[in-house]
């Protein structure tokens, strides 16, 4: 079995992009002899010349390999390894995050979970993948049953499941914990689509307790944004890991930026519960030109509250010059509605606003483009 793992890395690093130099190369060059028991083996220097770590990552790496006492078993997981079509670096890289990933058992131990893996439809590729991003959990058996369980809770999408695995390895440790959070958003009336997307974008909030859990749920309730509407699933991330007083701190400042009254704020919060999670000094500096320098109401944001939430030097004040100066130069026929200004598509504002008017503003373009990147015209602040 390891002579037949060693010949497929002989394969694949004698191929003519390898290099004949590499630590893996060198690993398993034919003119390398046998490694027997020694008392006195090296690790430090076997992690820095074999396994391509620097000597600061070896250092730091080698107490949790003092036990070792010979080669053996490190050069079959190297070439376990490389038969999985990792990289001298992508084996660098973990061995650095898991030295003792070294330690791990190939014929009774990283076998079968390969095995495992690929009946669940993973490929090499794939799994090197997941290697590389929690190797601690890929040399335990519990990872097949794991992915078997995620695996549809994500569409069958590996990419989207690796992906939230990234963000939060312990989804792969709390698996217990995951499953009735999981059964509980469910009956709040989220798709697995939704929970999915709540794990890649708050990954913390699946693998929390159950408590906590609930109390995110009737923080988003009190929002007045009931279970299973479709704006459930945003206010739920908007008010992950917040607390009542924290919202209570955010609802203030909002009432006070942009003069809503209570019976605004409990307008704008269900149709955007987002706004909790943008800073103050964002929210201020929105609510400042929306109503200060564009004109709007109090109220016709709190009706549109997505306003608040669009990037003010990247989006809303670059239209908003193009749009005062075409008024200002009388190419408008009737004022438009700045929500839709704002709102639309890139494209659409383009074509709506920039494009018709290219003979009677032929550097419109030129200039709106100079704003987006914040090189706003002199002559628009005028």
């Amino acid at each position: 079995m390891l002579r037949r793992r060693g010949r497929v890395l002989i394969q694949m690093l004698s191929s003519p992009s390898a290099s004949t130099s590499s630590p893996l190369h060198r690993l398993i060059s034919a003119t390398r002899p046998q490694v027997s028991p020694n008392p006195s083996f090296a690790v430090e220097e076997y992690l820095v010349s074999t396994c391509g770590l620097t000597r600061p990552q070896a250092l730091k790496a080698s107490p949790k390999l003092a036990h070792l006492r010979s080669a053996a078993n490190p050069d079959a997981v190297l070439a376990f390894l490389a038969g999985r079509g990792l990289s001298g670096a992508d084996v660098a890289a973990l061995v650095a995050k898991d030295p003792k990933f070294l330690c791990a058992g190939v014929d009774k131990g990283l076998s079968p979970i390969v095995a495992g893996l690929s009946g669940l439809g993973l490929s090499d590729p794939e799994m090197a993948r997941l290697l590389s991003l929690a190797p601690h959990k890929f040399r335990c058996r519990s990872i097949v049953a794991k992915l078997h369980y995620y695996l549809p809770l994500f569409g069958g999408s590996l990419e989207k499941l690796l992906r939230a695995i990234n963000f939060n390895t312990n989804l792969l440790c709390c698996k217990r914990r995951v499953e009735p959070n999981v059964a509980f958003l469910r009956e709040c009336g989220l798709g697995d689509g939704d929970i999915a997307k709540l794990c890649s974008s708050i990954p913390r909030m699946v693998t929390a307790n159950m408590e906590r859990v609930r109390t995110m749920v009737a923080l988003t309730e009190g929002l007045g944004v009931p279970r299973g509407s479709g704006m459930f699933r945003h206010a739920l991330s908007a008010v992950a890991f917040l607390d009542e007083k924290k919202i209570t701190a955010k609802v203030d400042h909002l009432k006070k930026t942009v003069g809503w009254s209570d019976a605004e704020v409990s307008i704008a919060l269900p149709k955007a519960p987002f706004l909790l999670a943008k800073s103050n000094e964002s929210l201020q500096h929105g609510s400042e030109f929306l109503v200060s320098e564009v004109g709007l109401e109090p109220a016709y944001i709190a009706r549109r509250p997505v306003l608040l939430c669009y990037s003010l030097e990247g989006r809303m004040r670059p239209r908003y010059y193009v749009v005062k100066f075409l008024k200002e130069n009388g190419l408008l026929k009737r004022d438009p509605s700045y929500y839709t200004v704002f709102k639309e598509t890139e494209r659409y504002f383009v074509e709506k606003f920039i494009c018709p008017h290219k003979e009677a503003a032929p550097y419109l373009a030129e200039d709106y483009a100079a704003a987006c990147r914040g090189e706003v015209p002199d002559y628009w602040l005028q």
